[in-house]
């Protein structure tokens, strides 16, 4: 009798030392919805941040690019021949003022793509997770 109960007892010992015959646990059906909602929050308020991020340079930069515009109109002139006696130095401005166009046109180009990316993103999202409801904070 004292060999079964030893035997027993060993075996009780091995299992809880080394893992064995462990109880399965699966999670409640809330916090798996609530661990998915995360996931689904956190892409959802990266995609959002870009975009609000994209959308803030474009509108700054198109603000400055009219700027510059405005001000390579004022160094032009308005005379028909305005090119043929323009100061060099006036032709140096004009110089520098179409290079801040071109590349401010450009970068509006790339944020242009960019925001629709972005969008596409999130429609991309709201359509594969349509129970998906952002949380409101108030």
């Amino acid at each position: 009798m004292f060999q079964l109960f030893l035997r027993a007892r060993t075996h009780n010992f091995l299992r809880d030392r080394l893992g064995g015959e462990q109880v399965f646990r699966a999670r409640s059906p809330e916090r798996d919805a609530e661990t998915d909602r995360t996931r689904i929050e956190a892409i959802m308020a990266a995609i959002e941040s870009a975009l609000q991020a994209a959308e803030r340079e474009q509108e700054g930069l198109s603000r400055r690019v009219e700027d510059v515009l405005a001000r390579a109109a004022v160094t032009i002139g308005n005379g028909d021949d305005e090119y043929l006696e323009r100061e060099a130095l006036d032709s140096h401005h004009q110089d520098l003022f179409d290079k801040e166009i071109q590349n401010g046109q450009r970068r509006l180009k790339e944020l242009g793509s960019s925001i629709a990316h972005f969008k596409f993103l999130k429609a991309a999202m709201l359509s594969r997770f349509p129970d998906y409801r952002p949380t409101t904070t108030n």
